[in-house]
């Protein structure tokens, strides 16, 4: 009973409680057409505490409510070589058993059918771990050195030791290989392989050549599709030909790194997103855009979002999901991305994590994605010039001639990102005139989704907040209202956290740096460059304020001091103050009003509910009142913002 009712609790903290008009869109079960398409990566092993195909199983209508239309799965293969990597099978053909077996696999893929998704494998075509079952039964397989020895594979200046490098001008490792393919496919059902380092000298662009036109060719009416984990388009061109149906913008995502802390102005986010635009012109295949994945969140430094991209990380996710071709989303991205997860040790997701605007955002993008025929894979970029402002804000439109449908609604949509630290405001020109709709806006979208119908003319003046987003879509479509504020009531995941609390009137991208003891700022902030920390976004009061959260992750002391600064900038709500545990601060009081001490989901026993307030159940129905004479039956339930269990 317990198992299930922390079960449930977690269930409600992670998914939203009320559909709204995005819910519907992305949970229509329909198979999306290629070109609007959304992929998400996950690391079984990570994406639950349970870490097997069964337990990922379970959240895979959470992933399609989300907006998911392909879930590529990182290496499945038993792990050996000695540090654990995924990418070091001993294997092709067998599934790591702590993931489960290759019936779960399969079943999870049915599962994902069901519910109209694809699942991709990642395939590991350039070596085996050193360890790997071929290393005895067929020592042919593989490269050798002069002195007949088995070879490293090297890359970067890197020799990777944990892996030996296979021999592609051997006909019987070609043959090996392309049978371990047709394997999953004839016993998993699966959809598509990501590959990686296909930029490997050691495998021929013969080899792709043949091995993909062979997949896709291995069985009538299966459609497989194949994304080369390389920079296609501007860096491996050698395999421009080869058949590929995705490419990493790999060049493009490397260009934005440095907005973490020197990105404001809109012309380098111009100049990169041309380069990366001018050369998706030149090839057959589509791309895909990222901000991060299993390489740019571990092995670069360990960097999370925030520490990547600081408070940029919102309005650069809105350009990532809406400037060209398939957004990808690397797993707990959708609760903030603020976790370096070591995927050598499956470092689990921790889903009790909230970030209302991140969520909100990707899963509106998703939803605009699949219902906006502008927004289709290849479709133009068309920048929007911008007379105010300019070096500030960053406006372009996206269009087709003849959207799906025969309508003019969503034939158009049009992006603007402020990427500066103070609000701005911009006049943009050139717009089509006549009725567009405000699908997301900065300002509002950690409350709940919402759309509300304009009127724009051809020269069109909008004031965005600092780093502000909007995307609007041209036609006419129905308002759609925001949520009732969810009230939260400060509470800790456990007694022995180090967290305070912070409420205020604004919503804005707060942070937090914290020092004491043990030295400078950095020895208790994951960011170690200012502004620190980003604080999460609980929920509001009653009356509308906003309560902030932030919880050390790095250390068991409690600092002495805190800043609290807000966008990024050197505007300090609080400077220098003394550090309470569990304190909760309110913006314009010097001190903690108060030290929380609740913790988890709350027993709820039968004489409380005349303590007034409303009892929902988790499908939101209303079940009591504090009028209410009759106890609850057994379950969990929800008062105020607060979860109960009724035992």
């Amino acid at each position: 009973m317990n198992r299930l009712i922390l079960a449930f609790f977690i269930f409600i903290i992670s998914s939203p409680l009320f559909a709204d008009y995005v819910d519907d869109i992305n949970n229509n079960a329909t198979k999306r057409a290629e070109s609007c398409r959304v992929i998400y990566e996950m690391n079984v092993g990570s994406f639950s505490n349970e870490g097997t195909f069964v337990a990922a199983q379970a959240k895979l209508e959470e992933l399609r409510t989300l907006g998911i239309d392909i879930v590529w799965l990182m290496p499945v293969y038993p792990r050996g070589g000695g540090i654990n990597s995924p990418y070091a099978p001993t294997n092709f053909q067998q599934t790591n058993p702590s993931y489960g077996t290759v019936a779960d696999l399969k079943a999870f893929v049915a599962r994902a059918h069901e519910l109209g998704m694809e699942v991709w494998l990642d395939w590991v075509p350039n070596h085996t771990a050193t360890n790997a079952e071929w290393v005895t039964t067929h020592p042919e397989y593989y490269g050798w050195n002069g002195q007949q020895e088995f070879r490293h594979p090297s890359a970067g200046g890197i020799t990777y030791n944990d892996v030996w490098q296979l021999n592609y001008y051997n006909t019987d490792l070609v043959n090996a290989m392309n049978n371990a393919l047709k394997f999953w496919i004839d016993e998993a059902d699966i959809d598509g392989y990501r590959c990686d380092y296909i930029s490997s000298s050691q495998i021929p662009v013969s080899y792709w050549t043949e091995a993909i036109s062979l997949i896709k060719n291995y069985k009538p009416g299966k459609t497989i599709t194949f994304l080369g984990e390389a920079d296609i388009a501007q860096d491996v061109t050698k395999l421009k030909a080869v058949g590929f149906d995705y490419d990493y913008a790999w060049a493009y995502q490397s260009s934005l790194v440095s907005y973490g802390s020197t990105g404001v102005y809109a012309a380098p986010l111009k100049t990169s997103a041309d380069k990366m635009l001018s050369a998706s012109g030149s090839v057959s295949f589509s791309r895909m855009l990222y901000l991060t994945n299993h390489d740019q969140n571990w092995n670069e430094s360990k960097k999370t979002l925030t520490e990547k991209y600081g408070v940029n990380r919102y309005p650069l996710t809105v350009l990532a999901y809406t400037l060209y071709g398939m957004p990808l989303i690397y797993n707990g991205q959708e609760t903030g991305g603020n976790q370096a997860l070591n995927y050598f040790e499956d470092t689990k997701i921790n889903w009790t994590t909230k970030d209302a605007k991140m969520c909100n955002t990707i899963r509106t993008l998703t939803a605009l994605k699949h219902a906006v025929p502008a927004l289709g894979d290849k479709v133009g970029v068309n920048w929007v010039t911008v007379s105010t402002g300019s070096s500030n804000v960053l406006a372009f439109t996206r269009k087709v001639s003849h959207p799906s449908g025969g309508t003019e609604e969503g034939a158009e949509v049009l992006v603007v990102l402020n990427m500066a630290t103070t609000q701005t405001s911009a006049t943009l020109t050139g717009l089509t005139a006549g009725a567009w709709s405000q699908w997301l806006t900065s300002e509002t979208i950690s409350q709940g989704t919402s759309r509300k119908q304009l009127s724009f003319s051809a020269t069109q003046s909008l004031t965005l907040e600092a780093k502000g987003y909007r995307v609007f879509v041209k036609g006419t479509f129905s308002d759609e209202e925001l949520p009732d504020p969810e009230v939260y009531t400060p509470t800790l995941d456990n007694v022995d956290e180090i967290s305070i609390f912070f409420e205020t009137a604004t919503e804005r991208d707060y942070a937090i740096w914290a020092w004491g003891a043990l030295g400078g700022g950095e020895a208790y902030c994951i960011n170690t460059s200012w502004p620190g920390d980003a604080m999460t976004l609980m929920g509001q009061t009653d009356t509308g304020r906003y309560i902030y959260k932030y919880t050390l992750t790095k250390v068991s002391d409690v600092p002495a001091n805190l800043i609290i600064s807000y966008n990024g900038g050197n505007s300090k709500i609080y400077d220098g103050v003394g550090f309470v545990n569990h304190g909760y601060y309110v913006e314009g009081k010097s001190t903690p009003t108060q030290v929380i001490t609740t913790t988890g989901i709350q027993e709820l026993r039968g004489e409380r509910l005349a303590q007034g307030g409303d009892y929902y159940d988790l499908s939101g129905r209303k079940v009591a009142t504090a009028e209410s004479s009759s106890l609850l039956p057994k379950g969990i339930y929800i008062r105020g913002g607060k979860k109960y269990v009724m035992k």
